[in-house]
């Protein structure tokens, strides 16, 4: 028993079982234990057992060597120091860290991707980790590219989203970086992966503000500024400065043709979301089946026709401002969600199980009354009240007949400048028919009347005929008909009169023209344009 002296008391117990495993197997077997040497220092030594037989094949005895591998054993172990260190210091880093081997088969990662996936190191280094954290659709798009920049070996860039612990997909810039051996072929992939949600979601938002500023430069609208300096007019601009610095909700209420989303704008303008997009949703002109993807945004199939995930007004809106305008026209199922957002501040795609969060301001207007319709089970009252922080009610036109005057000079202004000509006067008799006239149409009736005056105008003076505006100041029941349109129609009702009387001239003392008091061109114009066919009118 004196050769157990020899050995480390830590080893000998160790070393004693795996000897008499090796007898048992009657194979060879190695062994490695610290030896004392005579001067007392313990070194490490490999033993190599191997058993010596008869002719029979029994072991009569057992060969043993041992092989000093202290120097081994101290690099391994400086290995396994250094390895440790700089786990630690990967482990440090916020940033996400992983290694794969030549395959691309995870073999670590740091804690980073530990914290974020809320997964275990061995979790991570089995080969399906990839497909276990990266968005589906982004590891598809990226597959080939992917392959093609493993197999030469070179470094690869690509974003991809990865699931987060709580389910929820961030976009990360993942870059790969090849190790190549002393003969050039890759044994190892070092990869890292930066956090570019909030720069992802700052280009999309920089994206849809762009858009939504080509759209308001395409679009026509009868508004540049606000005009008007009636009593009326500023108590509704009176409120506006009050509200606008706050991140309030705002209801906006009055008629058709008012001006409620020049009002909605002006509170943007004013508001520390100025910066951002302002959004308007006109929610009646929507269909039911897809208000909700409209509004909320939709993920890849999740509808037939749903082909790529498409984001919502609301996200498009994230920083600024959404204008729902009609809000009264809002199916009563949607209300339930739009009820949702202003509590909850998150929004939930159409396919999606996840919520997004959203920081928009919520302007609303409508028409309608909408404390009837709460009465009546058609509006849900919890969200009439969420709406209604803080109300303005745009004056009609017949209540504002003091600024009449000045908007007839804009509007005048602005059409004659769009159809290339100039006026120098206002008939005085047009401005008095203005102001007596009631208009159930407000703001968009005037400046359809006049729109249509400026084409009409022959000479510098500005003037309608008086038998438009009484006309149309006739109740008629049934069916409303668009403004527009009745413009229209009355318009060609007009001219097919005097085609009549002129038996089809257009020309000449006695033509059409001249009793419409208009230039042959102009009627002539308006004669294609309205599809009327004036040689019906010759053989009358």
């Amino acid at each position: 028993m004196g050769w157990k002296v020899a050995y480390h008391p830590e080893d000998l117990e160790r070393l004693v079982n795996e000897f008499q495993a090796i007898v048992a197997s009657a194979a060879p077997g190695e062994m490695e234990a610290r030896l004392r040497r005579f001067d007392g220092e313990y070194r490490w030594f490999l033993i190599r057992a191997v058993p010596f037989r008869d002719q029979t094949g029994t072991i009569i005895y057992w060969y043993g060597s041992s092989t000093d591998i202290e120097d081994r054993k101290r690099a391994e172990e400086k290995l396994r120091q250094d390895e440790r260190e700089l786990r630690r210091i990967t482990d440090a880093i916020p940033q996400m860290i992983f290694v794969h081997d030549s395959t691309g088969t995870p073999l670590y990662a740091n804690q980073a991707v530990l914290d974020y996936t809320g997964l275990t190191l061995e979790d991570v280094t089995t080969s399906d980790f990839p497909a276990r954290i990266f968005h589906p659709e982004d590891i598809e798009k990226v597959r080939e590219e992917h392959m093609a920049a493993l197999s030469r070996g070179v470094p690869f860039e690509v974003e991809k989203r990865a699931r987060r612990k709580d389910g929820q997909y961030r976009w990360f810039l993942i870059r790969f970086n090849p190790f190549h051996d002393e003969q050039g072929r890759p044994v190892r992939r070092y990869g890292t992966g930066i956090d570019v949600e909030d720069r992802k979601r700052a280009e999309e938002r920089t994206k849809n503000e762009n858009i939504a500023l080509r759209e308001e430069i395409d679009r026509a609208s009868m508004f540049e500024e606000i005009v008007g300096s009636s009593d009326a007019i500023q108590r509704v601009l009176a409120q506006v400065t009050k509200v606008a610095p706050t991140d309030s909700t705002v209801l906006i209420l009055g008629e058709t043709g008012t001006g409620k989303e020049l009002i909605a704008r002006a509170i943007h303008k004013r508001s520390a979301r100025s910066a951002r997009a302002f959004i308007s949703v006109n929610c009646g002109a929507i269909s039911s089946s897809l208000i909700a993807s409209e509004l909320f945004g939709h993920e890849k199939g999740a509808f037939t026709g749903a082909l790529q995930r498409r984001i919502g007004h609301f996200e498009a809106a994230d920083g600024g401002t959404i204008f729902l305008d009609e809000i009264g026209d809002l199916p009563l199922e949607m209300q339930s969600a739009l009820l949702r957002v202003l509590q909850e501040r998150e929004i939930q795609r159409v396919g999606s199980s996840q919520p997004v969060p959203v920081d928009v301001r919520v302007l609303a207007a409508t028409n309608r009354d909408l404390r009837s319709a709460v009465d009546s089970g058609k509006f849900r009252d919890d969200l009439f009240y969420r709406l209604n922080v803080f109300s303005i009610r745009m004056p009609p036109l017949r209540e504002r007949t003091d600024d009449i005057p000045v908007l007839v000079d804009y509007l005048v202004d602005r059409y004659a400048q769009k159809a290339g000509r100039k006026f120098s006067v206002i008939a005085s008799k047009t401005l008095e028919l203005f102001q007596a006239y009631h208009w159930p149409g407000n703001i968009r009736e005037l400046q359809n009347v006049i729109e249509r005056a400026v084409i009409l105008c022959d000479g510098d003076t500005f003037s309608i005929d008086e038998n438009w505006l009484r006309q149309e100041s006739i109740p008629v029941a049934g069916p409303v008909v668009p403004l527009a349109a009745t413009l229209i129609e009355r318009e060609k009702q007009l001219i097919e009169a005097a085609l009549a009387q002129a038996k089809g001239r257009v020309s000449g003392p006695s033509g059409a023209a001249r009793q419409l008091g208009i230039p042959r061109q102009t009627l002539e114009a308006r004669i294609s344009s309205l599809g009327i066919d004036k040689h019906r009118f010759s053989s009358r």
